[in-house]
């Protein structure tokens, strides 16, 4: 293993680096969900879907892990409104977790499926699945636990 050659492809430097320090503060967001389209609300589930841009590649051309890891996040933290969870914040992740099943390429249309498995007082459970809309193949499954900030008494 030639030890310069994981550094260089760590320290990313040069042109892409000064192109990256001039994005705006808190651009991930936004990238990811750009594309996204909330097809249903209702309790304890919210329904998205999307076709996949190119921006969310990865090196091998599919969805990047990456971008999948802050869907299950964003998505699955707006299911925890749903069943009545009333404070500004949807909380603080604790852990997020995805199994990814399979690959899903560029314009490729995906679903994303978010339920709140468990909101209570102080922590909240999502689960998260992503599907392929013309074949309903599950290709990700992601879990978030959240801690919810607890409402002052003062």
């Amino acid at each position: 293993m030639n030890l310069d050659s994981v550094k260089k492809f760590l320290e990313k430097k040069g042109e892409t680096a000064s192109m990256v320090d001039g994005l705006p503060p808190k651009f991930l967001e936004p990238l990811t969900l750009s594309s996204l389209h909330v097809d249903l609300i209702e309790p304890g589930r919210v329904v998205c879907s999307m076709k996949i841009p190119p921006r969310l590649l990865n090196g091998g051309n599919s969805l990047h892990g990456g971008a999948t890891a802050t869907l299950v996040d964003v998505v699955g933290s707006a299911a925890i409104p749903t069943v009545g969870y009333s404070s500004a914040s949807t909380g603080v992740s604790v852990e997020i977790n995805v199994s990814y099943l399979d690959a899903a390429y560029v314009d490729e249309e995906i679903e994303i499926e978010a339920r709140a498995l468990r909101v209570g007082k102080a922590v909240a459970v999502v689960s998260v699945e992503f599907r392929k809309k013309e074949t309903g193949k599950v290709f990700a499954q992601g879990r978030h636990t959240k801690y919810l900030v607890l409402p002052s008494k003062i």
